[in-house]
């Protein structure tokens, strides 16, 4: 949980205004990919977000550390894939020492009202989403985006969080109008997918 080495401007959040719409994709990015990129746009355009947020984390509580490569590395990287303006890159989870989403978006919440936010997640992260420290307070937060990743179209079907909030699912046609609903709301996006992983990639990396 350490910020050591990593800019200022990063430690804070982006500055945002009332009325934008908000995405807010997290994860711990080790190494970010054009997977990533292609989830970030793919929501920007299909949600009609005015900024998305690139949250690098400074660790899964669900994984392990020890493969993972310091928090300024990951964001440098996040940096040079995240090519669009609408793109922040940021770390502010680190200067609070949050370790659960939960207590991010609550934080998100209490310092920018007015503003609409929705949490944006690729669907292989649907299988584990239960397991996600008070996770039915995050689905009653923000409204989730489920973005289609390869081999987990189908997860949406068979996952806690689709049969728990089953009559909180909106159409896909109406996501533009997602981040100002109330929570809880979500929808699956189908849409292009990339096959590229980040443990894939770390597997392929020379120690």
């Amino acid at each position: 949980m350490t910020a050591e080495d990593v800019p200022q401007r990063y430690l804070r959040m982006p500055h945002v205004e009332k009325g934008m719409q908000v995405g807010l994709f997290g994860g711990s990015f080790n190494p970010p990919h054009a997977g990533h990129a292609l989830v970030a746009e793919i929501a920007l355009r299909r949600l009609a977000l005015d900024q998305l947020w690139w949250m690098v984390t400074p660790g899964n509580p669900l994984k392990s550390a020890r493969e993972l490569a310091p928090l300024s590395e990951r964001i440098a990287l996040s940096e040079k894939i995240a090519e669009d303006p609408r793109i922040k890159v940021t770390a502010f989870e680190a200067n609070h020492r949050l370790r659960y989403t939960a207590d991010t978006l609550e934080l998100v919440k209490k310092r920018n009202p007015g503003v609409d936010f929705v949490w944006i997640m690729g669907a292989d992260n649907l299988r584990d989403f239960h397991r996600w420290q008070r996770w039915e307070k995050i689905a009653m937060t923000f409204p989730i985006a489920v973005i289609d990743r390869p081999g987990s179209t189908l997860s949406f079907l068979s996952s806690v969080l689709a049969k728990t909030f089953d009559h909180a699912r909106v159409d896909e046609g109406d996501a533009p109008r997602l981040a100002r609903m109330t929570a809880p709301a979500w929808t699956f996006i189908h849409g292009p997918r990339s096959s590229l992983s980040s443990t894939a990639l770390r597997q392929m990396t020379p120690p």
